[in-house]
């Protein structure tokens, strides 16, 4: 049972949730250089908005360096250093990599977008690349000190990213042992990292997803010169830690990551990592949010005592620490099923499908009650919550950054549904629970009965009504686990 005093150290509450917390000591010395110097830096970076592009050097020539101050790269490769990418290949596991992003994200959750994309490229050029590709291109990216480079991972373009099979309109064509991509990204998140996992059609290819293909794209050419310019740096609400951009590739070269025909499913490999995170990171958001909450309720008199001291919002915090919990519990058994199957690859066997749905419920739920949190700790401040000098205004900027990233929950509904649906996902994740919960018969099978009944709806009425389904079943899935 995690207490309010947890709330104030991440690696507190982790202690308190995972038996045997991995490499315990890295993890308190991560914390401790946010407490000591990062906290500050993140506070200052967000006050001052939209880092700026810089297009051209004194003579004329196009660099496209994007500008922060000092202190923000210090504070970037402090998560590299401490081994956000370079230990899922050290361990041969992600948990350390995703716990990393947990003590970024109650921080930070826009510095967790750069580690998470990096992760999100070096994976699939480990797995996906040819030789040449892995021995040039993957040892950069899993460096321990400040030369280590940055990934990023870029499908979107103007037109929307949810039908990546109409939207995608950059076009590939080979050019001797590597591909030539043109066209432009819309959202390009950690705008001027080294390399990119970017969609693109194959020239003939149908103009449907089964014609994507994922490609690896360099920032510079062979010849040094820059493979894909920045046309602007977009003006966001929060993660103003990440920038991002538009971006255009016109004859970018680029390697081609696995076979052309799997294209999709490395694409929905690289995005199903990063919704795992935004998992992580709205869980690691709602403490934070909770935890300013606390500092400010305690410290605030009215009528005679501290305002956490009065029963109705004492129980507040007792109802938003126990959905914390639930949250926290769905989230990371998203990492733990994708710790298990991330080495997989097409075609994919059961137990990835499974994953597949509890990511999808886990991104869904976590992100609406982190922003549901955000805005109540606003509340708790009353009428300082609204002022940006006092911080607190940022978690729910950042929330609802969080509700959107890497598929809406729409899109997550939509998914999970597919899942069930083509897969029988719903099946696994019932056996799954019965298997390793303490979960009553009786409500697992009333539970399952309520999706079939679901699944077995006409089309549009299914899609229509579906939502309450998802969201019980993310808070039923999210229970059953809390009571291992």
């Amino acid at each position: 049972m995690t207490s309010l005093e947890s709330l104030t150290s991440p690696v507190a509450f982790l202690r308190q949730m995972i038996n045997s917390l991995p490499h315990e000591d890295a993890l308190q010395a991560y914390e401790a250089f946010w407490e000591a110097e990062g906290r500050a830096i993140s506070f200052n970076v967000d006050r001052a908005g939209t880092p700026w592009l810089q297009m051209f050097d004194p003579f004329g020539e196009r660099v496209d360096t994007i500008q922060f101050p000092p202190e923000y790269w210090r504070m970037l490769r402090a998560g590299y250093k401490a081994g956000v990418v370079w230990r899922a290949f050290e361990d041969d596991s992600l948990l350390a990599p995703y716990l990393l992003g947990y003590i970024t994200s109650f921080y930070d959750p826009g510095v967790y977008c750069p580690y998470i994309v990096s992760l999100s490229t070096a994976i699939p050029l480990h797995k996906y690349g040819n030789e040449v590709a892995r021995t040039r291109f993957l040892p950069p990216l899993l460096r321990r000190d400040d030369t280590v480079w940055q990934g990023a991972t870029w499908m979107t373009e103007a037109r929307g990213g949810s039908d990546l099979g109409a939207a995608v309109e950059t076009i590939a064509r080979p050019e001797g042992d590597h591909w030539l991509l043109t066209g432009d990204k819309y959202f390009a998140s950690n705008a001027g990292a080294e390399l990119a996992i970017v969609a693109a059609r194959p020239e003939d290819a149908p103009q449907t997803v089964r014609g994507l293909a994922l490609f690896l794209v360099p920032r510079l050419r062979k010849d040094g010169r820059l493979n894909y310019t920045i046309r602007r740096l977009k003006d966001k609400i929060a993660t103003r830690s990440v920038p991002t951009g538009e971006v255009e590739l016109r004859d970018s070269e680029a390697y081609l990551l696995g076979r052309p025909e799997w294209g999709i499913y490395l694409i929905l490999e690289a995005l199903n990592l990063s919704r795992v995170a935004n998992s992580v990171a709205s869980v690691a958001l709602m403490q934070r949010a909770m935890a300013d909450a606390l500092h400010f309720a305690e410290g605030r008199t009215a009528f005679g005592r501290p305002i956490v001291e009065h029963p109705l919002l004492r129980q507040q915090f007792e109802e938003h620490m126990h959905e914390l919990r639930l949250a926290f519990v769905l989230a990371w058994e998203s990492v733990r099923l994708l710790d298990e199957v991330w080495r997989e690859t097409p075609r994919y066997p059961a137990r990835y499908h499974l994953f597949r749905l509890v990511a999808h419920l886990a991104k869904y739920w976590t992100a609406d009650i982190a922003a549901q949190a955000a805005r109540w700790a606003m509340e708790v401040y009353g009428g300082m919550g609204t002022l940006a000098e006092y911080g607190v205004e940022r978690w729910l900027r950042e929330a609802m950054i969080l509700t959107i990233w890497e598929g809406t929950p729409h899109r997550q509904i939509l998914d999970g549904l597919e899942a069930m649906e083509r897969k029988a996902a719903h099946q696994k994740l019932f056996e799954h629970l019965a298997a390793t919960t303490p979960v009553n018969p009786q409500a697992l099978e009333a539970m399952a009965a309520r999706v079939e009944d679901h699944l077995a709806l006409p089309g549009d009425e299914k899609e229509a009504t579906a939502q309450p389904l998802f969201r019980d079943l993310a808070v039923f899935t999210a229970e059953a686990l809390a009571g291992r």
